[in-house]
């Protein structure tokens, strides 16, 4: 063994193999993305296109001079006019320094720990951290707005980073609004957050491609919007045309998507008025995904309780099955123990007043164990059944701590093991019974007082009897 070597370990040579088969990867997806960099155009712009990728630009030169790098990372404007007179060219491409290290294969079966590089250009730089003043002298310099050596344009750093006067400059300088990275994403695709609404405009009143899709996910904008929970983005954009019913790669139009973003409490509003636009504007409740899964379906999963109670009051399919057999029902029952405070027991009920399939009586003790944290939802969950075989097993499915903190209802609950239900609960699993799925339409109708209404509805009371 030669000095300075060292002998990797299985676990090592697994690692490395496994980066050897990432960088391959990356390699390929970057030949993919060249290939729709040059082939995915817009229809309207593919003339003009044309004629710049026949002009005799000159080839940019690369730039190591640490002066002109501290400059423009600095947007020293000063500096600048010094270093890029009138008659000089801005269209350079800088290397720089540092970023992370990781291992490279050299060849001849030897790796070596590299810093990546990645190529920019004073353009990219100065969009990117919104030096508009200087981003103006290199245009007028004559940089050239179409280079993307490190794989994305500078229209692409400016709409990333939310700097709408930079994006705005581009654009007037003929940046193309519809320019696809490497990574296969236009400029609207990286408008990825509330800040990056000006840009979007920008780049809307431009010509961008409101449709235009990602090369490996297929995403339009609307579906980015929607991932992001970006109201006025999605209203920006419907104004534009989009399509609501577009689907993605894996099936997802943007109400799926939406639907199928994790949610914090903070989130469901905003979420639900999101879902609402879409509706609105003509979206498919129906539409299922490639496992089946409906918005119902993924609005019961993220505990959306606003969203459910929509979906439903529009039409949605409360019994819909997945690939994998489950209802929208399984869906939420499976997350009641996560999300608590997203008042999973109101997606119980509006299920079951819709017609939701119930649990079968077998299997009460298991999700008894599983969702006992919201004795809400046990409670509702419980409510639609006119028997109920209560032993032994019911009792150590609740855990000591969950019995005391929530000792008067599981109380009443365990009480059941003993005593029959009331003649009272009794009447509502009848009239429930006959009403079948029609009970959210035919018991508001009713001419009764309120909280028989909905004690009918299974509101929680904070104990069953």
């Amino acid at each position: 063994m030669s000095r300075g070597s060292f002998v990797f370990t299985p676990l090592a040579l697994r690692s490395l193999k496994h980066d050897e088969d990432m960088l391959e990867r990356y390699k390929y997806k970057k030949q993919l993305a060249s290939h729709h960099l040059n082939s995915y155009m817009v229809k309207r712009e593919a003339g003009d296109r044309a004629s710049l990728r026949s002009s005799t630009a000159r080839t940019p030169a690369l730039c190591h001079d640490v002066v002109v790098h501290n400059a423009v990372y600095t947007g020293d404007l000063e500096a600048m006019q010094h270093l890029f007179p009138k008659g000089s060219t801005a269209s350079l491409i800088i290397e720089p320094r540092g970023g992370e290290m990781r291992w490279v294969a050299r060849g001849e079966g030897l790796w070596s720990l590299t810093y990546e590089q990645e190529l920019t250009t004073p353009l990219h730089i100065t969009a990117s951290r919104g030096f508009t003043d200087c981003l103006r002298l290199l245009l007028q310099r004559g940089a050239d707005v179409k280079l993307a050596p490190g794989g994305t344009t500078a229209l692409h750093e400016s709409c990333e980073n939310c700097h709408p006067e930079c994006t705005k400059l581009l654009l007037m300088h003929g940046a193309n609004p519809s320019a696809v990275s490497e990574e296969g994403l236009m400029p609207l695709h990286v408008c990825s957050s509330p800040e990056s609404l000006e840009c979007a405009k920008y780049l809307l009143q431009y010509g961008a491609a409101i449709n235009g899709c990602t090369v490996d996910e297929e995403d339009t904008p609307l579906h980015t919007a929607a991932r992001c929970g970006l109201l006025e983005h999605i209203e920006l954009y419907l104004s534009y045309g989009a399509a609501v019913n577009r689907k993605n790669q894996i099936g997802l139009t943007p109400l799926n998507t939406a639907c199928s973003q994790r949610q914090e409490v903070q989130d469901l509003e905003r979420y639900f008025k999101l879902c609402q636009m879409l509706l609105g504007a003509g979206s498919d409740i129906h539409t299922m995904d490639q496992d089946r899964h409906t918005p119902l379906h993924m609005a019961c999963k993220n505990a959306n309780p606003d969203i459910v109670d929509m979906l439903l009051a529009n039409g949605a399919y409360v019994n819909d099955m997945d690939y994998g057999g489950e209802a929208p029902m399984h869906n939420i029952l499976k997350e009641v123990c996560f999300k608590v405070s997203h008042h999973p027991e109101r997606i119980v009920r509006s299920l079951l007043n819709y017609g939701s399939i119930r649990v079968w009586p077998g299997a009460l003790p298991k999700v008894l164990a599983h969702c006992c944290v919201s004795p809400d939802t046990i409670e509702v969950l419980l409510n639609v059944y006119s028997h109920l075989k209560v032993n032994d097993t019911w009792v150590e499915s609740v855990s000591e701590e969950v019995f005391k903190e929530n000792k008067e209802f599981y109380e009443s609950l365990f009480s059941l093991a003993r005593t029959p239900r009331s003649l009272q609960h009794l009447a509502r699993c009848n009239l429930r019974t006959f009403l079948e799925g029609r009970v959210h339409k035919v018991v508001p109708k009713l001419d009764l007082p309120t909280f028989i209404k909905n004690y009918l509805l299974l509101e929680c009371r904070g104990y069953v009897h």
